[in-house]
């Protein structure tokens, strides 16, 4: 028996690719194994090559699997562009019609089935891709019933003619590869998984169930790869909270209604995409300028322009920072797992009313996108902090005094009131003003504001602002990284102790303020420092260099080639730089 298993199924966008997958994962979750996948597809809603690979496994995974055990295919183009990843002894299910070969000197067994031939007897070709679920279930030995119940899921809406016929379809599959593999294969029979509940979701479906938890009600939006599908899930769940979601015409309606959202009291955030952002951020100004929280989640892909829409970049990190004119206080995080995508978003709305500004919370493609198995969430950690908004009496003004909405104080944070309150009238504007709002153009006054806004966040630490796994006193390496890169390193990290060579893990979640003072300790000890991220200007490491230092043992280990890190090539550089060392 074996822990753990890679799967892989492509064809034409549009073919059920999606449905695949999802029903064998909720199968699998079903039987308590933990999953991490993979979605490569085009920027396109019809047509062109995709593809979801599954990594199965009994215990916790956070990477993608370097090679490839079953690759499912209805066509020719899918085997020709994923059989390079099969491991020696590979198995390649492949619809018959289209006649598949295996590409010379390929080590594997090919499976012709009659993917479409079955579908179209049972009365549509639509149903291949349930054909196609049922074979590949039926490879791994495991119990038609469950998978029963995981089509009857996904097809209950239709009515159940319609779930018959599914499951008939995936029985007829499994029928078919079972007569011509002769049975099961042995090879990949998985042990059995402990059959505990466990989430499978994608990060930006946490980041929703997150928003709502924290108490947003209120989603202004406009659709974009890949941040739609977080205004997708709070679209149907929102108004049963008594919230709402609205399409708005483009980015910069969408920040600008949720800082008139949240300057009403309302929880509110938006999502979008590096061009979103770019269009976003002279209001993103105005949220710092009138200290009005604002939560907005940047999932980053491929640019610059339209770039890569569908691919894995993490290239925003210069324009999160630095991409407003003037200088105001802002804080950046950047979760790195499908449970921190909810917990974190529930700290971004404290933070940004407890210290009054804008907080952007920046995932990847894979993250956001990538399906992977999360432990149940624990709703008791939920905390609700709403800062400095005043909600007792305010004391009676007096002549023409109005509330002082912007005071000057020790922590730089202002008490805040909710428009429509009595004696809380002030003046709200992106001008530089006084206390009270009033526009101010005074030298003194001016220096003051400006020290009062950029003050704030002196001492800002979130929870966990830098995951440590730090086993060694000296390592020879110190591998840094942020988002959905954690897993990987982690697994070429076991693969290089098993070498010998001696490494400590860092992922950064805050990214700005940089916690220098966390990150320093670790960066002296290292003998080399190696920031493994997806851009290709090294946008973390030279925020590293430029905040904490020892730039002469930082280097960098970077991808940009619009797909995600494996562990084999992180081990391999790693592997490298310590032979050059020695």
């Amino acid at each position: 028996m074996i822990s753990q298993l890679s799967w892989k199924i492509g064809g034409q966008q549009g073919e059920g690719v999606e449905s695949v997958d999802r029903i064998f994962s909720t199968a699998l979750t079903r039987l308590g194994y933990y999953l991490y996948g993979y979605r490569h597809f085009s920027s396109r809603i019809k047509g062109g090559h995709t593809n979801n690979k599954i990594r199965i496994s009994t215990k916790p995974i956070r990477a993608i699997s370097d090679d490839l055990d079953i690759l499912v295919c209805f066509d020719q183009e899918s085997i020709d562009v994923n059989v390079h990843e099969l491991r020696k002894g590979g198995v390649v299910v492949a619809d018959a019609k289209c006649n598949p070969v295996l590409p010379e000197g390929v080590d594997a067994r090919l499976f012709p089935v009659p993917i479409t031939g079955i579908a179209e007897e049972l009365g549509t070709s639509l149903m291949k891709n349930m054909v196609a679920t049922g074979a590949s279930w039926a490879l791994l030995g495991l119990p038609q019933e469950l998978l029963n119940k995981a089509v009857e899921e996904e097809f209950s809406r239709k009515g159940q003619a319609v779930v018959d016929k599914n499951i008939e379809a995936t029985i007829r599959g499994a029928q078919f590869i079972l007569e011509l593999a002769g049975g099961p294969l042995k090879e990949f029979e998985m042990e059995p998984a402990d059959g505990k509940q466990k989430l499978f979701m994608i990060g930006n479906d946490a980041i929703g169930l997150g928003a709502l938890a924290a108490g947003c009600r209120f989603m202004p939006a406009y659709p974009i790869t890949p941040a739609s599908e977080v205004m997708e899930y709070l679209i149907k769940r929102l108004p049963k909270f008594g919230g709402a979601v609205i399409q708005t015409e483009d980015e910069i309606a969408a920040v600008t209604m949720a800082i008139g959202g949240n300057y009403g009291g309302v929880r509110t955030m938006t999502a979008s995409a590096g061009p979103g952002l770019a269009l976003m951020m002279e209001a993103i100004g105005l949220s710092g300028m009138t200290e009005t929280p604002v939560v907005i989640v940047d999932t980053q892909r491929g640019g610059p322009s339209t770039g890569l829409p569908t691919k894995q970049e993490q290239s925003d990190l210069n324009a999160l920072i630095y991409g407003t004119h003037g200088e105001i206080p802002k804080i950046v995080i950047a979760p790195s797992t499908v449970e921190e995508c909810f917990y974190d978003m529930i700290e971004a709305f404290n933070l940004a009313e407890q210290y009054q500004v804008p907080v952007i919370v920046a995932t990847d493609l894979q993250l956001s996108l990538g399906k992977q198995t999360a432990e149940m969430l624990d709703y008791n950690r939920i905390q609700i902090d709403r800062g400095a908004l005043v909600t007792g009496e305010l004391p009676e003004l007096t002549d023409n005094a109005m509330f002082k909405r912007y005071e000057l104080n020790e922590s730089g944070i202002s008490p805040r009131v909710i428009p429509g309150m009595k004696h809380g009238l002030h003046h709200v504007t992106g001008v530089e003003h006084g206390e009270d709002g009033r526009p101010s153009e005074s030298p003194v006054n001016r220096k003051k504001m400006m020290d009062k806004r950029l003050g704030k966040l002196k001492n800002l630490r979130i929870t966990d602002a830098i995951h440590v796994d730090a086993p060694n006193e000296n390592p020879d390496i110190l591998v840094i990284g942020m988002s959905s890169t954690g897993g990987t390193i982690d697994e070429a990290r076991a693969r290089l102790a098993a070498e010998g060579i001696k490494t400590n893990h860092i992922t950064v979640r805050q990214i700005f303020p940089l916690p220098v003072e966390d990150l320093q300790p670790h960066l002296e000890k290292a003998k080399k420092v190696v920031v493994v991220e997806n851009n290709a200007t090294a946008q973390l490491a030279s925020l590293i260099k430029l905040y904490a230092g020892y730039a002469d043992k930082v280097e960098s280990m970077l991808k940009y080639d619009g797909t995600p890190f494996l562990p084999a090539e992180i081990t391999t550089h790693c592997r490298g730089l310590f032979a050059w060392q020695h």
